[in-house]
């Protein structure tokens, strides 16, 4: 079976479809969750039907730590079902749903004290490796702990300050680039026969005459054309927007969800020579410094945000206080110059308790499924390690105990495009280097990203040779992977390129700016734009650029936000 392709020709048949079709689901946000649902509910054989009002990942799940990870300090508030079932999806994302996209990662955790944190963290952390190694049936799927000295530990990273530490202990956990994530599940969605389309605001809940919810009216942001979806199941998965959807449908039942922001700062892979990262305890949660290949994430926060919803942004502050953590334990302090990239994103906090107690309600430690009206439920918290089974719970849920149990979820056991084949691929990966004169580096890149598809992306080389070449101003990414952004996975907009797929807007100092005309031709190219077309997209890019810049000077949210947005968006 051909992998299926996210275009403006696909995106036009999909919602043709979802407008002439009653189809069995409906799925209302293209996050994780919603990516997640939207597989679940097409690989179950059901008719399936997934719309979101921006991009694909462009809320929460395109802002997060980029962590898959089972939640080490949950541990320490005895919440152990929850950290097993996340060590459990970590092993499965890992081995067989996504091993192109979740990589192993190791962490530091440094030890200030010689005995007794070295005892209890010891514990913690060996009874995390026992949970994972439980949760894949007795096999690893990261190596174990391990104790090092102060000495090693330096060796490990050499920036820490000595005296910050006494000691450490090396665990292992993963990271994925979350935006990617969604969009594969969107992807791999669409190969088991779902409709999808972004950019598909939803205005109203359609009900039938006894008041069960049977579709929706919703506007296409690309065309301003008015749309009538219907459906015989909806589900709410719009995270931070949850209770904003679930209003539309009137009733009393329903989530309730607060906005948490969190963010983070890129800095050059370079600034730091470590050969691990670093976990750390702080007063008020925990930071992570992760490296990536060509750059480190530091964050994170966690504070009440009362503005708008679409574009969080960190201030001068939040900058300011993630340096001060990470520098509490760093020799060779960080600067504001050390910085190339920041971001901020929503956590969707579901609040213990439904609107409606009346309503029939499946309740995790970590997220809620409820109804919202009859024919509509709606799903919040989690995390981005455990979408899948927030998916199988909201899908069951909206079928029912009988129909569920008649169509069980395949999900745990299905690997998303790319997956198949990744061992293989990786093993031609110093023979397809040699042919198209691809260094180390740019292999490693390129099978990260790709998986088994990495041969797609060659046959748009072998057709055009000058798709090989590095982007000028951002070498570390090749021009076939914007095409690819475009042709295959659902860019309609230079923002989405370089927002989610060619991820300049939080890897590089300028946003993206010195690569925006490059990166416009290719995707003019690839999406038929005219010169009329193109400046615009450029304008309105690069007015972005200038308004995020900004707002991370700004001392308050609200002052951050409203300057945020003076830039109107692309669309809608």
């Amino acid at each position: 079976m051909t992998n299926p392709v996210l275009t403006p020709e696909q995106r036009r048949m999909a919602l043709q479809t979802m407008t002439t079709e009653i189809v069995d689901v409906l799925v209302i946000g293209g996050g994780v969750t919603g990516a997640g649902i939207a597989l679940d509910a097409a690989s179950r054989g059901l008719s399936t039907a997934i719309v979101e009002a921006q991009d694909w990942a462009s809320g929460t799940s395109s802002r997060s730590s980029r962590l898959v990870h089972g939640g080490l300090r949950y541990l320490y508030n005895l919440d152990f079902k929850l950290v097993a079932e996340a060590l459990k999806e970590r092993g499965r994302l890992l081995t067989l749903i996504a091993p192109h996209l979740v990589e192993a990662q190791p962490f530091l955790w440094p030890l200030k004290t010689p005995a007794i944190e070295r005892i209890y963290s010891a514990v913690g952390v060996g009874m995390y490796d026992a949970l994972a190694v439980i949760g894949a049936g007795g096999h690893k799927t990261v190596p174990l702990q391990h104790h090092v000295t102060k000495k090693g530990a330096l060796e490990l990273f050499p920036e820490i300050k000595p005296s910050a530490l006494c000691g450490a202990i090396e665990f292992y956990d993963a990271r994925v680039d979350d935006a990617r994530l969604v969009i594969t599940l969107v992807r791999t969605a669409l190969k088991y026969g779902a409709q999808a389309a972004s950019r598909v605001k939803v205005k109203s809940v359609l009900k039938d005459t006894g008041g069960h919810a049977c579709g929706v009216e919703a506007v296409d942001l690309e065309t301003g054309e008015s749309l009538t979806i219907r459906a015989k199941r909806l589900i709410n998965a719009t995270g931070i927007w949850t209770e904003q959807t679930q209003d539309m449908a009137g009733g009393t039942g329903g989530l309730k969800v607060l906005a948490s922001k969190g963010i983070h700062i890129v800095i050059p892979r370079d600034r730091l020579k470590a050969q691990t990262g670093l976990f750390l305890r702080t007063e008020k949660s925990v930071l992570f410094i992760i490296p990536w290949q060509h750059y480190w994430v530091i964050g994170t926060t966690d504070t009440a945000w009362h503005e708008q919803l679409e574009h969080p942004v960190p201030t001068s502050a939040d900058i300011d206080y993630v340096l001060a953590q990470a520098n509490e334990v760093l020799a060779d302090e960080l600067t504001r110059d050390d910085i190339i990239g920041t971001y901020a994103g929503l956590r969707p906090l579901l609040q213990p308790r439904v609107l409606d107690e009346s309503k029939s309600t499946k309740v995790s430690r970590e997220h809620t499924v409820t109804e919202v009206v009859p024919g509509m439920v709606a799903i919040a918290g989690g995390k981005l390690t455990t979408y899948r089974v927030m998916a199988e719970d909201a899908v069951d849920f909206a079928l029912g105990k009988e129909l569920a149990e008649a169509k069980p979820s395949p999900t745990g056991h299905l690997p998303l495009v790319g997956a198949e084949g990744f061992e293989a691929m990786s093993n031609q990966g110093e023979r397809i280097g040699r042919r198209y004169g691809f260094d180390a580096d740019r292999m490693q890149h390129l099978l990260r990203r790709y998986g088994s598809e990495l041969d797609d992306l060659l046959a748009t080389i072998d057709a055009d040779p000058a798709l090989a070449e590095p982007l000028a101003a951002a070498p570390q990414f090749i021009r076939a992977e914007v095409y690819r952004a475009c042709a295959v996975e659902g860019a309609l907009h230079l923002e989405d390129v370089l927002v989610s797929r060619v991820r300049l807007n939080s890897e590089a100092r300028d946003r993206g700016g010195a690569a925006v005309d490059e990166v416009a031709e290719i995707a003019a190219s690839a999406l038929g734009w005219d010169d009329v077309r193109k400046e615009a997209e450029k304008a309105n890019y690069r007015a972005r650029i200038a308004a995020e810049l900004a707002a991370e000077e700004e001392g308050s949210d609200a002052s951050a936000s409203a300057v945020r947005m003076e830039v109107a968006d692309i669309v809608g």
